[in-house]
């Protein structure tokens, strides 16, 4: 998630500073939009006080319009309760051969502070909203295991590379590789995309021939699965799943 605040200062006197944590949460780290539905929803809960929500869908493209709408756009949610958004898709202007990633925004609004010289801070929270055109064939859940990984070694210097072949994005974290008794953390999070390609040096690892490879991909349901791999010198291998894949 990401934060974006919203300051109010007052003119006089000293800064008093109030601030407190955020009271929504959303029922899900991570939206999947299936295109064989016209909407997708999530539940936003208030443990606070009452409040008001702005919630809206973007990419990172900043400038870019996106075919989503949510409702409702604007809401008010009393203290202990919660509020049902809706993310409904135009029907046009996305690929349809693939899987998209965009972003839903749900900020809360603060109410205006009753202590003079107030600074205020509105909490932006900020998840994946992936969206699955209807047609595709492949499964989710074996995206991560259809991964090519293979070490390079280029100028002196080894490389852990990975090639999404599929239609979805992979997540990840702790891709670690193990040889001998040395061991490394080649990123701590990555997301792949499909058809993308990407690097990792391999600072502490010179030219193993051998050496395990570990990450954890996080699925539908923001829980890790846990993937290892054999890799050998330059061939290109797979990674299996240490324990069977959600039904």
């Amino acid at each position: 998630m990401s934060y974006r605040p919203l300051i109010s200062l007052g003119l006089l006197g000293l800064l008093a500073v109030n601030q407190a944590a955020a009271s929504i949460s959303l029922s899900s780290t991570r939206l999947i939009f299936d295109g064989k539905h016209k909407e997708a929803s999530l539940t936003v809960r208030n443990s606070g006080e009452d409040v008001l929500i702005q919630s809206w869908v973007d990419s990172d493209n900043q400038t870019a319009a996106v075919p989503f709408a949510v409702t409702p756009p604007l809401a008010r949610i009393s203290g202990q309760e919660q509020q049902l958004l809706r993310v409904i898709y135009e029907g046009a202007g996305m690929p349809n051969d693939q899987e998209s990633v965009l972003w839903l925004n749900v900020q809360e609004i603060p109410q205006a502070s009753k202590i003079k010289n107030t600074l205020q801070l509105a909490v932006r929270q900020r998840i994946k909203l992936f969206f699955r055109p209807a047609g595709l064939t492949a499964q989710a859940y074996s995206a991560p295991s259809e991964l090519l990984w293979q070490l390079h070694n280029r100028s002196g210097h080894t490389l852990l590379t990975v090639k999404n072949p599929g239609v979805y994005h992979v997540s990840m974290s702790d891709i670690t590789v193990v040889s001998g008794t040395s061991s490394e953390l080649a990123a701590e999070s990555s997301m792949i995309a499909p058809g993308q390609l990407k690097e990792f040096p391999l600072k502490q690892l010179h030219s193993p021939s051998r050496a395990q490879l570990s990450f954890a991909s996080i699925n539908d349901y923001g829980a890790l699965d846990a993937y290892s791999a054999q890799l050998v010198s330059t061939a290109s291998t797979t990674a299996r799943l240490n324990k069977e894949p959600p039904k």
